[in-house]
């Protein structure tokens, strides 16, 4: 009897463990949810806030203040989460997120609105990055994809979904629901991290001293920068003052964080993020698949109504489709890695990735809504198996210590190819389109015009030759990832012992 004792005791102790596990993915989950919906969620209930609150002028910085706050604030949250551990960045994180939720649903002015939305983009930085270092402490390797797969599915419904959510609460009941429908969901998450996350104290949280003068120069650094390539063509044109001042001031600002950072004892943004092969060609790549990405998320719905003439749900459907065969391949991604390699798993992706860029600007005008769905279901199952195994075996070969660190530097490079690749591509859009109607118009105003009835046929093959144009900058990108896979990463990543 004594015998078994022990035994049953043991049991018990990995069933409770497997429940506060669950708990923790829960709570996970949800985090990963809210930090997606709030990405996309306010887009369809732009006009109702903009007709109670006025500023139309500036409403697009709801989308980008908050986009911004997160990005320049993943490396800051990287390291801290290193230092401290995950539990306290991640509650502190969750608690602004849902202060400047509460505080957006109470605005009285654009202004304060826009301001609150920094504040939730701020927390929402420490919900992006910390969720993904998180699942990769509580799984083994064996197990990650499981985990991240199911995360992937989280960010991948809840993005798309998001605009729909929106619309249909602003219609039905009030805008300001969009920001306090954060607060139960965030509530619960918060709760669960508290009660069911227990992180072991460590040696480096006793002594830690925080780069406070990096994180403040990486930060602005990162928002002038960033805030260049967001507005520059929109609130300006590229070479004018504002846009040659704001991108002289990110170069400076560059210099004094490489500065700063060599001086550091604990830098915020360590030399061996960009010095070990591994980490460097993830950055790259993942900041190319960024890139690629804005084609279809910001092109195709343009593309599925004024070409294909599909109605806004239709059209919302064309682009979900990759939502399906993301996950699924992510998922099954693990058997592929675990015969030939994370690098040559993701080369067979971002390969195949290229070819179904490439195949869009060949459909034929005007064409068939199945035609460019097959192709978004393809490339979701293309993307699915390139960036899921970077980024499992990326986390890999680090220790606890620094696992923060990497995943936010992926992430960082993530969304910075997503800002660069809207503007970029925005460019080019404009472009192919002011040559083909002659120096006319822009991609929304065409747009508008082919809402209201009042644009040529001429005018539809002029967006589908822009959105071609914009596919094949895709394709330079995803063939740009190839690229920097063969030859900057190692072969078999240097994936350390468990």
């Amino acid at each position: 009897m004594g015998s078994t004792t022990p035994a049953i005791r043991g049991g018990a102790a990995r069933r409770q463990g497997e429940r506060r596990r669950g708990a923790v993915v829960a709570a996970l989950m949800l985090a990963m949810a809210l930090a997606a919906l709030d990405s996309t969620v306010v887009s369809t209930a732009v006009p109702q806030i903009v007709g109670d609150l006025g500023g139309f002028s500036v409403f697009s910085w709801l989308f980008s203040g908050y986009l911004l706050a997160v990005t320049v604030t993943l490396p800051v949250y990287g390291k801290l989460s290193d230092t401290f551990g995950r539990k306290p960045v991640l509650v502190v994180g969750a608690a602004v997120f849902l202060a400047g939720s509460l505080l957006c649903a109470v605005a009285w002015n654009m202004g304060a609105l826009i301001a609150f939305r920094i504040v939730q983009g701020l927390g929402g930085g420490a919900l992006q990055g910390t969720v993904q270092t998180l699942a990769a402490d509580l799984y083994p390797l064996a197990e990650r994809p499981r985990i991240q797969s199911r995360l992937s599915t989280v960010w991948a419904v809840s993005a798309v979904a998001g605009p729909g959510l929106g619309g249909v609460l602003a219609a039905y009941a009030d805008w300001r629901w969009i920001f306090l429908i954060n607060l139960p969901i965030g509530a619960a998450a918060l709760w669960l991290i508290v009660r069911h996350l227990h992180e072991p104290e460590r040696e480096t949280a006793r002594h830690a001293r925080v780069d406070w003068a990096g994180a403040l120069t990486v930060f602005a650094c990162g928002g002038v920068l960033l805030t260049a390539l967001v507005q520059g063509g929109v609130a300006w044109p590229w070479l004018t003052a504002p846009s040659l001042t704001l991108f002289g001031a990110g170069l400076a600002l560059v210099a004094v964080v490489v500065t700063v950072e060599r001086r550091a004892a604990q830098p915020i943004i360590p030399g061996w993020v960009w010095r070990r092969r591994t980490i460097a060609a993830v950055n790259l790549a993942l900041g190319a698949l960024g890139l690629l990405m804005v084609a279809p998320a910001v092109f195709l719905p343009t593309y599925a109504q004024s070409v294909l003439g599909l109605g806004p749900v239709a059209a919302g459907f064309v682009l979900s489709v990759w939502t399906l065969s993301w996950p699924v391949s992510a998922a099954l991604s693990q058997h592929v890695y675990r015969r030939i390699g994370f690098r040559d798993t993701a080369l067979l992706g971002i390969g195949l990735g290229t070819l179904i860029l490439l195949a869009f600007p060949f459909l034929p005008y005007p064409g068939s809504w199945w035609q460019p769905t097959l192709l978004m279901l393809l490339l979701g199952g293309a993307l699915g198996l390139f960036q899921l195994p970077l980024i499992i075996g990326v986390q890999s070969t680090v220790g606890w210590s620094e696992r923060g660190t990497t995943t936010a530097s992926v992430l960082f490079c993530r969304q910075t190819g997503q800002t660069l690749g809207a503007s970029l591509f925005g460019a080019v859009a404009n472009g192919v389109l002011a040559a083909r109607l002659g120096g006319a118009g822009d991609l929304d105003s065409v747009t508008r015009a082919l809402d209201a009835g009042t644009a040529p046929e001429a005018t539809r093959r002029a967006i589908a030759d822009a959105v071609h144009a914009v596919y094949l900058g895709a394709a330079g990108a995803a063939a740009l990832a190839f690229v920097v896979l063969l030859l900057v990463a190692p072969r078999r990543f240097p994936v350390l012992p468990e």
